[in-house]
């Protein structure tokens, strides 16, 4: 029987399935198939790239992404691979390159493609320019969540704390079922020594979010703390039973091995290279939003929600008042106190209450806002 004929777009379409489904080789035999009938098509040289580059076939995925911007030269998803490609080779000039070309031809708007990129450079350790990405996205999409909780990761990366915390809340409070940023905001939180805080983040995500056993780990350890529960208790059963899935069985000792390599060799807490928090840091990117000039000896703030407040310290706290609602009728200590409570429950940093500016300050340094101006 005659195999049915194939268009070139069916080519791509069912290459693009068996790469979603991970079956990397087929789609490239697929490709290339395609290819013999098809040599000038642009979308199947941009696919063979993808494919190669998931196999680590770098020099090959290069010259597959080389070939497709031959025949096109402003192909987005042609340029965004062959500067991915490029920083795995260790090229980070030629990559920048291709990257600002995606700028320079106004694609700065696609959400997906901003993304893939800001977690390309995230990936190979450039957090600085990953952010420019990241930012850059936001400004068009300013209630993703996806780019929230990647501003969030690499704000850590940096050591920017108050940052993280802020934009990995920012990604919850857009999406609150959302486990990455969780996970990871429960992580930084327990190596800072935020137990309570911790253990609120971890009860809050099921066994089968976690893709790595290093925060499953911290959970059963502090459920057990918390709760004096022993491993035949029905809450501790299915944390050991993901253990199990994981691969790992679950004992003292590699409870101890996982916590000695997340140490430095001075004894501070590495970052957490290992979790879970970038199954879904493959491919996109952010921007920053541009906001109008201030008055003179105006502050600006930007609320959880996304919300932005403009006006003296003491107007702001008032203003927050306003928004939260559940304490609209308090007094403004009454509200101060009751703020702070929730954010030292939350991230274990105290809230100072003596003034407005403090409390401010002090709710940023928690991330419960951000302090802009």
């Amino acid at each position: 029987m005659a195999e049915p004929f194939r268009s070139s777009d069916e080519y791509d379409e069912q290459a693009h399935q068996l790469y979603n489904e991970a079956r990397y080789d087929a789609a490239l035999a697929l490709l290339r198939d395609g290819l013999t009938r098809y040599p000038h098509s642009v979308e199947l040289h941009v696919g063979l790239g993808y494919a190669q580059l998931a196999r680590e076939e770098y020099a090959w995925a290069r010259a597959a992404f080389d070939t497709a911007l031959s025949l096109d030269d402003e192909h987005e998803d042609a340029l965004a691979g062959l500067g991915e490609t490029r920083l795995v080779l260790g090229q980070l000039e030629g990559a920048l390159r291709a990257f600002q070309r995606l700028i320079d031809l106004d694609f700065a708007d696609d959400h997906e493609l901003m993304l893939q990129v800001g977690r390309a450079l995230f990936r190979e350790g450039f957090f600085v320019e990953a952010r420019r990405f990241f930012e850059l996205c936001r400004e068009h999409h300013p209630a993703s969540a996806e780019v929230a909780a990647s501003l969030g990761y690499t704000a850590h990366r940096l050591g920017m704390d108050p940052d993280a915390f802020y934009w990995l809340r920012r990604a919850l409070e857009l999406e609150p079922e959302y486990p990455e940023p969780r996970i990871y905001l429960a992580n930084i939180l327990y190596d800072r020594g935020e137990i309570p805080a911790a253990l609120l983040h971890f009860a809050r995500v099921n066994p089968d979010d976690h893709f790595d056993d290093l925060g499953v780990w911290r959970t059963i350890e502090l459920l057990k703390s918390a709760r004096n529960a022993a491993d035949t208790d029905p809450e501790i059963r299915p944390w050991l039973a993901r253990l199990a899935e994981l691969g790992r069985d679950a004992d003292a000792e590699d409870l101890l091995l996982a916590e000695i390599e997340s140490l430095q060799p001075d004894g501070s807490s590495r970052d957490p290279n290992q979790l879970e928090l970038f199954g879904t840091l493959m491919r996109e990117v952010p921007g920053m939003q541009k906001r109008p000039a201030v008055s003179s000896g105006a502050h600006v703030i930007e609320t959880l929600n996304g919300m932005t407040l403009r006006g003296s310290w003491d107007e702001l706290v008032v203003h927050l008042q306003t928004i939260e609602g559940a304490w609209a009728d308090g007094t403004l200590d009454e509200f101060m106190h009751v703020f702070a409570r929730r954010g030292m429950t939350e991230t274990g940093v105290k809230i100072p209450v003596g003034n407005s500016e403090a409390f401010l300050r002090g709710a940023a340094a928690a991330g419960v806002i951000r302090i802009l101006q």
